[in-house]
């Protein structure tokens, strides 16, 4: 498991969260990635970045119209910025002791708490625990971009020992989208940007 927090929460309820963190290159999480949030009671709640957000200041606002900006300048500003990265992030699953649900968590997480991002290995055990259980709740959810978010998480899944997984993953969602013609072509359309 990475011991490497990325950000901490900033506002929760019991389908998804906002988390904070610094600007770093090298340690963002991407749209779609699979994040794990571990709670004092020793469970863990899992997740998938769907929308980052990168709010400007007053400072941000001045440099943008400055000419001759300096390099030095631009890495001090996101380096030691007030405003952090906001990301959102929906849950899709919790693990209590060794057994994993790909179910709604129990009880949020709280105010602070650590975020983490998903070891590929920790990717395959949460897909190898169940049945894509989750995809009901990205794809029933129009505040989400489902087709997207599918694509990018089974990107992810693709790099792991699931990967032979990705035809059930494929079977779900037409099981789930049967009676929605559009939203199944639009989700299909996404996903077939996945190289099996």
């Amino acid at each position: 498991m990475s011991s490497i927090a990325i950000g901490r929460l900033l506002r929760a309820n019991t389908s998804g969260c906002v988390i904070g963190c610094q600007v770093s290159p090298l340690e963002a999480p991407v749209f779609g990635q699979m994040v794990r949030i571990p709670l004092e009671d020793g469970s863990q709640i899992y997740g998938l970045v769907h929308e980052i957000h990168i709010d400007d200041d007053g400072l941000v606002r001045q440099l943008v119209s400055a000419t001759n900006l300096s390099e030095e300048v631009i890495e001090d500003n996101r380096k030691n910025r007030n405003m952090p990265v906001e990301m959102s992030v929906v849950f899709i699953g919790w693990q209590q002791g060794i057994t994993i649900s790909q179910t709604r968590p129990p009880r949020p997480p709280l105010s602070l708490d650590k975020i983490f991002p998903c070891e590929l290995d920790e990717v395959a055990t949460f897909c190898a625990s169940g049945r894509f259980g989750y995809f009901r709740a990205l794809l029933r959810n129009i505040e989400l971009p489902a087709a997207d978010l599918l694509t990018a998480h089974l990107r992810q899944v693709l790099q792991t020992s699931a990967a032979g997984q990705i035809e059930s993953a494929l079977r779900e969602v037409i099981a789930l989208l049967k009676d929605d013609y559009p939203q199944l072509m639009d989700v299909l359309s996404a996903v077939s940007e996945v190289t099996v």
